[in-house]
């Protein structure tokens, strides 16, 4: 059963059964975001067998968190005949280990990789919960920061959990 904190939606963690709603929820956080880099127009989906191998070996990983919200059977009526319900919502985090600095202590870093809710759950607390769930992780595993980066419709939320603007300034370099 899941965890409830709260009043909010129960919070489980993710199980191999979850992969197909899972790649399922991972693509529609990239069409949300949009744009040539999320989503270019060039890709086809073989990303998507990709994303389905490395997320059954996270699963069991303990440097990686996947937390649901279980559909309740009132979202967008695609429930199959036999009661499988999907998942309303996801979110991914993971603990990656640098060297340990003065603003850095232990060098522990957290990153939450994506919170994505169906379009016909959304405004209902997932990702809050989902959220609170994965911060409780991380403070649990001395985390001494936490990384993540932000849609507009998703930073009153961050904010609120007591995200800010990081003092680093941010590159990227593809080969």
């Amino acid at each position: 059963m899941g965890q409830r904190k709260g009043n909010g939606p129960a919070v489980r963690q993710a199980v191999e059964y979850d992969l197909v709603e899972l790649v399922r929820l991972r693509a529609l956080l990239f069409e949300d975001l949009g744009g040539d880099f999320f989503s270019p127009a060039s890709a086809d989906d073989d990303w998507l067998d990709a994303l389905a191998v490395v997320l059954k070996e996270q699963l069991t990983s303990d440097a990686v968190r996947i937390l649901v919200v279980d559909g309740d059977g009132d979202g967008d009526g695609d429930s199959d005949s036999d009661g499988d319900r999907g998942l309303a919502a996801c979110g991914i985090a993971t603990i990656e280990q640098r060297l340990p600095g003065p603003h850095l202590r232990n060098g522990r870093i957290g990153h939450v990789i994506g919170v994505v809710t169906d379009p016909s759950y959304r405004r209902r607390g997932h990702s809050r919960s989902i959220m609170r769930g994965l911060l409780d992780w991380f403070g649990e595993r001395e985390v001494a920061r936490v990384d993540l980066y932000a849609s507009v419709e998703g930073e009153p939320l961050y904010r609120e959990l007591g995200f800010t603007h990081h003092p680093d300034p941010a590159l990227y370099w593809r080969p």
